[in-house]
């Protein structure tokens, strides 16, 4: 179903204008004077205006029950400093070259893309709200064939939704909504070429899922609708794991899930996505989005919902 579209009003285009010549400036910044401001604003969001601390201990404690009360607060404070250099590390994708994203995001092998479209075989690739994802995007400069695509849920407020569609197409990838990603992915498979499609599929979605899997402790719903287009596709299924070395620098790994997802049983795939995801969160928990309330929705939700045909909606895909 297509988003009704909203009429663009002229205070929108000015608060875009705006905030983008606002933006535009701050990137300017060294990130020495950015990640500055950073430690200002973590301490800020942190003990000042407490921004959703109550969730972020919630989820800690609830997803690491063997952690002791001294290493959530560890935890919980490296999150808030990484959460403002986020931010910041965002801002500067306005101008970064593609020399310096290169350089600050290494990707440690690429072949498992580049093997896969030089032979016009689609990729999908699975990553979750864990270290820099907005940097994720700029993987089309590590490959020439084929377009690079990610997927998006469009923001209600104008100017911040066309501000993040620029910073997340500036290397050279498609920004495309959900609603739309079958048809452009059956409009490019019919001109023949291979597509590179990210999918971030750790959010909290609604009632109308088909799974629930154990993540980090807890009975978590989870999308499936990336499994339904990779079998569709019959795509390689890479799952991206980050770590951050140091401050400002990022190491991409591709793990393969599959070469053939339609021979993979239903939700052997999405199961696998977020065992990968659980394993790499757990190396460095700072580093995921805490302050998303991930666990709003919960099983019993789900029964009451869909009443006597909750079974059958969890026997497919």
């Amino acid at each position: 179903m297509t988003r009704e579209v909203k009429k663009i009003t002229l205070g929108d285009r000015l608060l875009y204008g705006i905030l983008y010549a606002c933006v535009w400036m701050m990137s300017l910044l060294p990130f020495a004077v950015l990640y500055l401001i950073s430690d200002l604003l973590a301490g800020f969001l942190h003990s000042v205006l407490r921004y959703r601390r109550r969730v972020v201990r919630e989820n800690l404690a609830s997803s690491f029950p063997e952690k002791s009360e001294r290493e959530l607060a560890r935890i919980e404070r490296r999150f808030y400093r990484f959460l403002t250099d986020y931010f910041m590390e965002t801002v500067k994708m306005m101008t970064m070259s593609e020399r310096t994203v290169k350089c600050r995001m290494h990707v440690e092998n690429p072949e498992m893309i580049t093997e896969a479209v030089e032979a016009d075989r689609n990729v999908t690739l699975l990553l979750g709200h864990y270290c820099n994802w907005e940097w994720v995007s700029s993987l089309p400069l590590w490959f020439d064939k084929g377009v690079g695509a990610q997927v998006y849920h469009y923001l209600h407020n104008h100017a911040m939704n066309e501000l993040f569609m620029r910073l997340r197409t500036r290397f050279h990838a498609h920004n495309i909504e959900m609603a739309d990603i079958m048809r452009r992915l059956i409009e490019w498979k019919r001109e023949g070429v291979p597509t590179v499609t990210g999918f971030i599929a750790d959010q909290s979605p609604s009632l109308d899922i088909h799974l629930f899997v154990d993540f980090l402790h807890h009975d978590t719903p989870v999308f499936t609708g990336p499994e339904r287009i990779a079998k569709f596709l019959d795509s390689r299924v890479l799952f991206i794991h980050l770590t951050r070395p140091k401050r400002g620098y990022y190491s991409l790994r591709f793990v393969k899930i599959t070469d053939g997802p339609k021979k993979e049983p239903v939700f052997d795939l999405t199961r696998r996505y977020f065992e990968l995801l659980e394993e790499n969160i757990t190396e460095a928990p700072e580093y995921w989005l805490w302050s998303h309330r991930r666990w709003k929705r919960t099983r019993a939700d789900f029964n009451a919902y869909w009443g006597a045909n909750a079974e059958k909606q969890l026997s497919h895909l």
